[in-house]
C-alpha cells in the first residue's frame, strides 16, 4: 500500500488535524460528528464563511458544556459511592484500623524508628492505586525515593505518617475527603477517588 503523504508539508499537515482528533476523541462529547469537525476545519483554514452563525455556535457550546459537567458530576456521584462501600467493607477487615477522621490503615512492617512530626520532612518509598488497582503513580516502580514535608502532602498520608515510625511500611485506605476531594488530581484521578497506598518511611530528613 502506497503511503498517500508524501511530503513534508502534507504529513505535517496531517499530523496537526490527527493530534486535534487525538485530543477530541480522548474526551468526547456525546453525538460528536467528525465530518462536520473536518468541514468546520476546512472552512476555518480556507477563509470560507461559517456555515453556522458564532451565535448559534455559542449557544451550541453552552448546551454541550452543561450535558458534559452533568455527565461528570453523576460519574463522580458513582465513584464516591463506590468508594464508600469499597471503605466500608474493608473497615471490617482482620488487621485493618479506621482512625476518627475516616483514614484506614494496615501495618505490614512496624519500624521501631522515630515518628516525623507535621513539619518534619520525609524520604519515603510508595505505591499509589485506585480501588480497583489501577496504579496512577509509584516511586517504587521509577526506582527513586520521593522527599516532602508531612504537612504538604494530602490529608490522609500528613496524618498517617506522623503514626508510622521510620522504617514502617503501612497500606493505607483513604476516603476522597482526605485525598483530592471533590476535584480529583489530573486525569488519573477522578473527583471522589477513594485512594489505596502502601507506603514505606525510609528516613527523616529534616
Amino acid at each position: 500500500m502506497s503511503e498517500k503523504y508524501t511530503t513534508t508539508q502534507l504529513r505535517a499537515s496531517y499530523g496537526v488535524g490527527r493530534q486535534m482528533g487525538d485530543q477530541l476523541a480522548s474526551n468526547p462529547f456525546d453525538g460528536v460528528d467528525a465530518d462536520a469537525v473536518a468541514a468546520g476545519l476546512i472552512d476555518a483554514i480556507k477563509g470560507n464563511d461559517s456555515a453556522v452563525s458564532p451565535e448559534k455556535i455559542d449557544a451550541a457550546f453552552a448546551v454541550i458544556n452543561e450535558e458534559m459537567t452533568a455527565k461528570q458530576k453523576a460519574q463522580s456521584k458513582d465513584l464516591g459511592s463506590e468508594g464508600e462501600a469499597f471503605l466500608a467493607e474493608n473497615a471490617s477487615k482482620e488487621g485493618i484500623t479506621v482512625t476518627d477522621s475516616g483514614l484506614q490503615y494496615e501495618i505490614m512492617t512496624e519500624g521501631t524508628g522515630d515518628k516525623p512530626a507535621a513539619t518534619s520532612t520525609v524520604k519515603t518509598h510508595y505505591h499509589g492505586s485506585l480501588i480497583n488497582g489501577q496504579v496512577f503513580d509509584s516511586s517504587v516502580d521509577r526506582g527513586t525515593p520521593s522527599e516532602f514535608p508531612v504537612n504538604g502532602v494530602i490529608a490522609g498520608w500528613t496524618e498517617a505518617l506522623q503514626l508510622m515510625g521510620v522504617g514502617s511500611k503501612w497500606r493505607l485506605f483513604i476516603p476522597h475527603n482526605l485525598a483530592y476531594g471533590e476535584q480529583g488530581a489530573g486525569g488519573s484521578i477522578a473527583p471522589y477517588s477513594a485512594l489505596v497506598f502502601e507506603v514505606e518511611l525510609l528516613e527523616i530528613v529534616s
